[in-house]
């Protein structure tokens, strides 16, 4: 895959998109990721972003859709804690989308 430029900056992405270093997310690289995945984002997808992040920060791995979906749960209730609500925002893979574009690595069980 190619590097995104975000101000004339290159950032590398493996071949299937992820940052190759985490240092380099920031909200703008977030927005790049999310328009290569037709994806505009909302404050639902931010919310989901920083739960993912801070999942990673805690877990220290990116989640499988389980126990992704139980952590939002637990964290923004039981509306939103739901594989029907996140397959809306981060179609088609919710865990392996959402890290992307919350610049995690890929979660290890993801296709």
């Amino acid at each position: 895959m190619e590097n995104l430029v975000i101000d004339g900056r290159e950032i590398p992405l493996d071949k299937e998109g992820f940052l190759r270093n985490l240092d380099d997310w920031s909200p703008q690289v977030a927005e790049a990721l999310a328009a290569q995945e037709n994806i505009a984002l909302t404050e639902d997808h931010w919310d989901v972003i920083r739960l993912l992040q801070d999942f990673y920060r805690e877990f220290e791995l990116s989640p499988a859709m389980r126990p992704l979906v139980k952590y939002v749960g637990q964290h923004l209730g039981t509306d939103k804690g739901r594989s029907i609500f996140l397959m809306q925002l981060f179609p088609p893979s919710p865990a392996k989308i959402g890290s992307k574009i919350a610049g995690l690595p890929k979660p290890t069980n993801c296709l």
